[in-house]
């Protein structure tokens, strides 16, 4: 197989180029950062690549600032759960757009209830009844009330309502046993929005509840961020498709499954395209043809410590590499690179590496994609079941398995699946951290 396909650099997003060794192995000089493909170290045929190793935060950092925002289309707000707003919706009206009770109740003059006890209650005249839906709302003056249900249009002269619980209707008077204040049981004409309120900012995420304030405001069509297309490129001369009995020494490709179904958990479109069988030749071509047609490239497979790393050689002989190694364990040998503006990540070939990638960095990348400032994590407060000692001198990340709000860490090799099945989620271990007793609460974000 022939290597040299290029010039070799490792660089950050928008920093001074890097210091240039003159051998024609990869040596880590200086910070190491750069920008452009104009120069560069070679990788001989003999190189063996290195790790650039970053934090989980700057990687983060990183993948966001090379992200492409996708187009805008626009849709109705049935379709829009989990959808990414393109633009800043603005309510140009009140809502509810009238004053109106929240109680079923009697509407009144709250100074005329001011004596009222259970004993002794204030009598006031009954003066009929708010009819719902009706654009006349009636009207009433000191000593007098009006029926009226929740949500009905409070009527002129109204400032409060009596909950009927307290009130007694005798003939066509009504007994008040109980005082109510200024404005109380009341929802103002612009109490749950007023107009010109900008209710949801560009790069929201819409949840179900959001699309019935849509509604509520008129808004029915709105412009949202259409899902980016993520290439899926599997590596690896031991794999077989996952419908396939595996030889010995063969195994079933995972991964693509994976994260094609994370990938759409997260609002983005997986095109798949298929497996590379450690060719270092068609994996470039492959990354080169799918970076024409997709926003992203992940691919699976094919990135290590060593001179087989030939997801590192592809990529950065079509572009830039800006991270070779995160500091997290499993998922060290992760890649983050550009081909033609277009980012490629490379993750790990165990599957429980590439869904802690997948999970703590790729995530950002899609978010960003879809101008969403961040996403919604869900996470939980619990207890730790045992002592859980630190590797230390590194962030570490660590599955649990939770049972009545206890944590108990589930450890394995990263080429485990069963980690992944038992566990429910992962908790952050920051370097300096020696470690977690029995009991000491700790915050989990849940898969």
């Amino acid at each position: 197989m022939n290597n040299r396909l290029g010039k070799i650099i490792i660089s950050r997003p928008h920093q001074s180029e890097p210091v240039i060794s003159d051998s024609q192995t990869i040596h880590e000089t200086g910070s190491g950062h750069g920008k452009g493909n104009n120069s560069g170290t070679f990788l001989s045929e003999d190189a063996e690549p290195f790790f650039d190793v970053v934090t989980i935060d700057e990687a983060v950092r990183i993948v966001r600032s090379i992200a492409k925002q996708t187009g805008t289309e626009t849709i109705i707000i049935d379709d829009a759960e989990g959808r990414v707003l393109a633009e800043s919706i603005i309510t140009n009206e009140d809502i509810p757009g009238f004053d109106r009770s929240w109680k079923d109740g009697y509407a009144v003059i709250a100074q005329d209830t001011y004596a009222a006890t259970e004993n002794v209650p204030v009598i006031l005249s009954l003066h009929g009844s708010v009819a719902m839906g009706k654009s006349d709302k009636g009207q009433i003056s000191q000593g007098e009330c009006m029926y009226i249900p929740t949500g009905g249009q409070m009527p002129d002269g109204a400032d409060a309502v009596v909950m009927i619980e307290y009130a007694e209707h005798a003939g066509d008077k009504v007994l008040i046993r109980q005082p109510v204040v200024l404005r109380e049981n009341v929802i103002a004409k612009d109490e749950d929005f007023s107009s010109g309120t900008i209710i949801f900012p560009a790069g929201s995420t819409l949840r179900p509840q959001d699309i019935g304030v849509l509604a509520a405001i008129g808004k029915t069509r709105i412009s949202v961020r259409k899902f980016p297309r993520i290439a899926i490129i599997s590596t690896g001369v031991e794999l077989v498709p996952s419908e396939a009995i595996p030889r010995i020494g063969e195994v079933r490709e995972v991964n693509s499954h994976l994260i094609s179904v994370f990938l759409r958990r997260q609002g983005a479109t997986p095109v798949r395209y298929g497996i590379i069988r450690d060719n270092l030749e068609e994996l470039v071509r492959t990354i080169k043809t799918a970076s024409q047609e997709c926003d992203a490239v992940i691919v699976s497979g094919g990135s290590s410590k060593d001179r087989n790393d030939i997801t590192f050689r592809a990529i950065a002989s079509l572009g830039k590499v800006f991270v070779h190694g995160i500091s997290i364990a499993p998922g060290k040998p992760t890649i983050i690179g550009q081909c033609e503006d277009v980012p490629v990540i490379g993750l790990p070939g165990h599957p429980v590496s590439t869904f802690m990638v997948m999970t703590l960095v790729a995530v950002h990348l899609i978010q960003a994609m879809k101008g969403s400032p961040c996403q919604h994590i869900y996470k939980k407060t619990i207890k730790m079941a045992t002592d859980l000692k630190s590797e230390g001198g590194r962030e570490q990340y660590i599955r649990v398995k939770i049972e009545n709000d206890e944590g108990t860490p589930v450890l394995g090799k990263s080429g485990l699946l069963n980690t992944l099945l038992y566990s429910d989620g992962i908790i952050h271990l920051p370097s300096g951290k020696e470690g977690l007793v029995k009991g000491e609460e700790v915050e989990v974000r849940l898969w």
